[in-house]
């Protein structure tokens, strides 16, 4: 049988299609994984081929040739229909991960303090069309924390209320813990007293399994009400909310904590003899607690205060006598209480006229700051001063001298930071002033020896050792 030319081109066209069409489409198909479904190229474009076939004889072999294939392979058993799956699934998960990864991001801002970045990164959650309720409530509550670690508490706040307006569900006790402590940035007192009580009342609904975790909060509650007090002023109840904390299983820490502020408490109060009962308590107890240098700063000065001059002195020579083994915990804070304390009681025995006891301390600053310049160089000029007062010049020279010796040896920055070219001028002005008392106190004393001495005379002027 002989076919016309263009018919005989056209079977030449259709019969690729039609063998392909037969056998090669159900071969893809079986072959697809759901590893590779997920791919662009994962399908080979089958049905492209005969699309761009526009003669209908091409159709006929289609049904002979793909019905097979359906019966062998149901659609419950065909991974064809997951095949097409994977554009709505990227974005349904998309999305999601998305969203996540600006969480992640917005952390890892927060944790560099870069707050303006993780700012904007939480604003896009809020942004985002896929964003659920949910995410928009946590970017809210991410917002609020970021506001409050950088100090912007009228911001958090904000943050914090509209949290608990869209999510009262979510009104945790950590996030009533929170508002209360920005509130009390604020000075806003009271409403800091209900959230820190809202952390107590929620404490008492104790979820299966969260007690030890509730048990936290809730002292930690009371700890923040005391401190509110604290910080209010309210120095009395804040004492007594200090004492109270001690009743309760706390850790050796935060107990020595409690303690110390209840003392602290009455030393601001005014309370200075139970200021002093509590202190020498505080200090029984934990005599290395990170806050026992500052304790026996307040001791020192409350005794003061009571004109307890010998039990001061003698608290302050303790301090600045303290073991090596104690400084090593903290030695910049014991260094820092040291020389403020020892500084403080010695200008006090100074300005009272009581210059030995003030020698005795300058003379231990100086030799507790034998290599720091700018604390040592004001301790000596002081003890020079002191060795004026006593009439021993030629000491008091020696530490003059000395003085206008080292300080231009002294960095310019440390030097301008702690007054040192003033110090050295002083301690020239002083030096020059030391010659001319000797100079006096020599021409007098001659004087009184020249003039012969009567019975009714006032006693003679004691030389200078």
């Amino acid at each position: 049988m002989r076919f016309p030319a263009n018919a005989r081109w056209r079977l030449l066209l259709l019969l690729p299609a039609a063998v392909f069409l037969a056998a090669g489409l159900s071969a893809p198909l079986r072959g697809a994984t759901p590893g590779n479904e997920s791919e662009p190229g994962a399908h080979p474009p089958a049905a492209a081929a005969p699309a761009r076939e526009k003669p209908a004889a091409a159709a006929s072999p289609a049904p002979s040739a793909k019905q097979p294939a359906t019966e062998a392979q149901p659609v419950s058993a065909e991974p064809a229909p997951a095949a097409q799956l994977p554009p709505a699934g990227r974005a349904s998960t998309e999305p999601a991960r998305e969203i996540q990864s600006l969480f992640n991001l917005g952390s890892t801002y927060l944790s560099r303090r870069d707050y303006a970045s993780a700012e904007v990164v939480y604003q896009q959650v809020l942004r985002h069309p896929s964003a659920r309720k949910e995410q928009q409530w946590e970017a809210v509550l991410c917002l609020a924390r970021m506001y409050r670690q950088r100090g912007d508490a009228t911001r958090a706040v904000a943050c914090y209320e509209k949290y608990l307006k869209v999510n009262p569900e979510g009104a945790t006790p950590v996030i009533y813990l929170e508002m209360g402590r920005t509130f009390r940035i604020l000075a806003a007192y009271k409403l800091a007293y209900s959230c820190f009580y809202n952390v107590i009342n929620a404490t008492m609904k104790i979820p299966e399994g969260d007690f030890e975790q509730y048990r936290t909060l809730a002292k930690t509650a009371q700890f923040e009400i005391a401190e509110t007090h604290f910080q209010q002023g309210d120095f009395e109840e804040a004492s007594r909310f200090f004492s109270r904390l001690q009743l309760l299983d706390l850790a050796p820490a935060d107990r020595a904590r409690a303690e110390f502020k209840a003392a602290y408490s009455l030393v601001l109060a005014k309370s200075d003899d139970d200021a002093v009962k509590a202190l020498k308590t505080f200090l029984d107890h934990s005599p290395d607690d990170e806050n026992a240098p500052e304790a026996r700063h307040l001791l020192a000065t409350t005794l003061r205060r009571l004109g307890r001059n010998q039990e001061s002195f003698d608290v302050v020579i303790a301090l600045l006598r303290t073991e090596q083994s104690r400084q090593a915990v903290d030695p910049r804070r014991w260094a820092y209480w040291q020389r403020r304390t020892g500084n403080q009681v010695a200008n006090e025995f100074y300005e009272q006229g009581n210059y030995w006891s003030a020698l005795l301390i300058y003379e231990a600053l100086t030799s507790l700051s034998s290599n720091e310049p700018s604390w040592r160089l004001p301790a000596l000029y002081q003890a020079g001063l002191c060795y004026e007062r006593l009439r021993q010049y030629n000491r008091a020279r020696a530490n003059y001298e000395e003085v206008i010796k080292v300080c231009p040896s002294v960095p310019a920055k440390e030097s301008a930071a702690a007054g040192l070219g003033d110090l050295a001028r002083m301690a020239t002005w002083r030096l020059n002033h030391l010659g001319w008392t000797e100079d006096t106190d020599s021409v007098v004393t001659q004087i009184f020896r020249a003039v012969p001495s009567q019975p009714n005379d006032p006693a003679r002027i004691p030389q200078q050792p």
